[in-house]
């Protein structure tokens, strides 16, 4: 009884630092600018809301987790690490029927993590795709939304001018 009782309250506390971990790096994720310490503290906040999950979510707690860690890896500037947690995320939200919004914060933070990587035509469309989607949201998930979204680097323009 007593190790039953003890893997619900590890349970438990894995659920809430999954949480708080993700919250505060999502937080730290939309502010304009960031010092060194608080670039770490994102970095380590991100990772460690994955762990949690790991421990207690579900796959769209951990396809969640890896948008963070796109977002993130991105915002960095670690272009192959944010590719790979975006296109994992994107890749579980585009298979199955994912809300409006889940769909355009992947294709945000693919975006994103595309710019970072330096793939310019993925940048592109993704980001035109994202912008065009956030239209049509609610304002409760768009105000959400563009929390992240300002965060993504506008595309350069391409072809005549």
């Amino acid at each position: 009884m007593q190790d039953q009782a003890n893997e619900e309250e590890i349970r438990k506390w894995h659920r809430w630092f999954g949480v708080e971990c993700n919250n505060r790096a999502w937080r730290l994720s939309e502010q304009p600018a960031r010092s060194p310490a608080e670039d770490r503290e994102l970095l380590n906040a991100a990772h460690a809301a994955a762990f949690h999950w790991s421990k207690v979510g579900t796959e769209l707690h951990a396809a969640r987790a890896d948008m963070l860690l796109g977002q993130v890896h991105a915002l960095l500037g670690h272009g192959d690490l944010a590719m790979r947690y975006a296109r994992s995320a994107f890749d579980f939200v585009t298979s199955r029927d994912s809300p409006d919004w889940e769909v355009a914060f992947g294709h945000a933070i693919l975006a994103n993590a595309a710019s970072a990587a330096g793939d310019r035509g993925a940048h592109a469309r993704h980001y035109a795709i994202a912008k065009e989607m956030a239209a049509r949201l609610g304002d409760e998930d768009r105000a959400i939304f563009d929390a992240t979204f300002r965060r993504v680097p506008v595309p350069e323009a391409t072809g005549p001018s």
